[in-house]
């Protein structure tokens, strides 16, 4: 049996195929979150984060997923740039200069993801490494048809997670946590699809968007715990209760109750010698609240998608900014699938070939790659190119047809074609024609029909003697400053005479044909 190595050229043992990592690890798996995120202060917070630069993850992240399900704002900013990729159409890539058994392991490995039913769901969990900087996902083998395939990737959480602290160790290794070893139980190969995105540079322990939103969430969620107090207590005056120096505590608390409970039951009872005061009403307004929620989910909005006017308004919006915030969303769009791409081709895409068509030279391996292109503007290709292509510019049709994302046809396609040129058009008559033209009334046409048809005739001959001393000034001008000199010198020449005589003509035919017509149905009327 050939030796199966992993990416990094490492011997693996069948065995490790045969049942997920965490099956043995009954701990992890009947641990509940601590949601961190109770009581969170800024001393808190820096602890949490300082813990996990020292190599315990759990706090962290566990917070991590308590600020996306409390905060709707940053929840919904999220889901925008991880749907984003599930979007994408995504193709096997044989390398560069491939064999003909290069291109059959393509095939092949496009066949076998092609069947996972779960693979969109997967590449969602993946996303997850957006936020938190890794998104582990477990991988189960089955043999199916002699073929032994990965069935299932379960999304395990961050927390089941640890960096070594021992010197020396390598921060940027995962581990999962482990009762026998503070340091840390090492990643079975095949076994996980670990994907590590990079937001920003440095140790994968702070790599994650979610070190970056963490102060934002803490302080709008302290202006929204002030907006709501502020809130209860908006146009309810001050209750005052005064008991007297020989009351007991008794006394004392029974007063304490009426105060309390009178500003929302507007009803209470107190021991005689006691008294209420009722004092000025709260005063305030919540914009210094409102505002601070605002700039805080707008630093969020900047920092997950590159700006604010993809997820709303803004206070100085236009569109040309918020095309431009929107080019910044497809460029964060396209790095995010490439680091996934890369992930999926090294973690999944090789497995499968090592284990079943023993491959072993990762350099060789086919890639999985996402379509990230936009579609080019199809009017303005349809312009241009033509005209390029008229002054000797020598463009591959496979270049226009993946600009325009339009797919070359094969042999056996049918494809459009250009509908048959329309009918010459019948030639326009000659000046001086169009008046004797015999026109026929018709069914559908009466006589007003005919009448102006004739006058259409003659309309043209006669604007020419209007038009052509405009288009002369036009032409001898530069400016618009010369063109209406121009134009004033040109209009005193200008002879309407015939035109006025034309629509004279038409208005004595149309006033005669009303007379007769009306003549004829008066009796008819009756």
């Amino acid at each position: 049996m050939s030796t199966i190595v992993d990416q990094h050229g490492a011997p693996i043992q069948r065995e490790q195929l045969r049942q997920p990592q965490t099956a043995h690890m009954a701990l992890l798996h009947g641990e509940y979150e601590n949601h961190p995120s109770r009581g969170l202060t800024p001393a808190k917070l820096a602890s949490i984060l300082q813990r996990a630069e020292r190599g315990d993850l759990m706090a962290q992240h566990e917070l991590f997923q308590d600020m996306e399900e409390k905060d709707a704002h940053l929840f919904s900013e999220m889901q925008k740039r991880r749907l984003a990729l599930q979007t994408l159409d995504w193709e096997i890539v044989p390398p560069r200069d491939a064999t003909p058994e290069e291109e059959k392991l393509a095939a092949y490995v496009r066949d076998a993801l092609g069947a996972m039913n779960d693979l969109e769901d997967v590449i969602f969990d993946m996303t997850d490494a957006i936020g938190h900087g890794y998104a582990p996902l477990e991988l189960e083998w089955r043999s199916i048809e002699g073929q032994l395939l990965p069935v299932k990737a379960t999304h395990r959480p961050q927390s089941w997670f640890c960096v070594s602290n021992q010197v020396g160790a390598d921060r940027n290794e995962l581990r999962l946590r482990s009762a026998k070893s503070g340091d840390g139980e090492a990643l079975w190969s095949f076994g996980w699809l670990l994907h590590q995105h990079r937001a920003r540079s440095g140790y994968v322990s702070r790599s994650g968007l979610f070190r970056v939103l963490a102060w934002p969430f803490l302080f709008k969620n302290f202006a929204v715990r002030d907006l709501a107090e502020f809130l209860e207590i908006y146009g309810l005056p001050l209750r005052l209760g005064t008991y007297h120096t020989s009351a007991t505590e008794k006394d004392k608390a029974t007063l304490m109750r009426a105060v309390v409970g009178i500003g929302h039951d507007a009803a209470a009872i107190i021991p005689e010698g006691m008294k209420l005061d009722f004092k000025e009403a709260a005063k305030g307004e919540e914009s210094p609240f409102n505002s601070m929620i605002s700039l805080m989910e707008r630093s969020m909005s900047k920092a997950i998608l590159g700006g604010t006017l993809t997820s709303g308004e803004g206070e100085h919006g236009t569109q040309a900014l918020g095309n431009v915030h929107n080019e910044v969303r497809h460029d964060l769009k396209k790095a995010d699938a490439r680091q996934l791409g890369a992930t999926l081709t090294a973690q999944l895409v090789y497995p499968i070939l090592a284990v079943n068509r023993g491959l072993t030279d990762m350099r060789r391996c086919p890639r999985l790659v996402f379509d990230t292109q936009e579609p080019e503007d199809l009017k303005l290709y349809a312009d241009a190119v033509p005209k390029l292509v008229k002054v000797g510019m020598r463009i591959p049709r496979s270049w226009a047809h993946e600009k325009l994302k339009i797919p070359e046809a094969q042999e056996k396609d049918a494809v459009l074609a250009e509908s048959a040129a329309p009918s010459a058009e019948p030639a326009k008559p000659q000046a001086g024609q169009a008046a004797n033209r015999a026109v026929q009334p018709t069914a559908e046409a009466d006589e007003l029909d005919v009448l102006a048809a004739e006058m259409l005739g003659e309309w043209e001959d006669s604007m020419a003697d209007l038009v052509e001393p405009v288009e002369a000034a036009l032409a001898a001008s530069t400016t618009f400053e010369e063109f209406q000199a121009a134009l004033e010198q040109q209009i005193s020449g200008i002879d309407p005479a015939r035109l006025v005589e034309m629509l004279a003509r038409g208005n004595f035919s149309a006033r005669i044909w009303g007379r007769l017509n009306t003549t004829r149905r008066q009796p008819a009327e009756k």
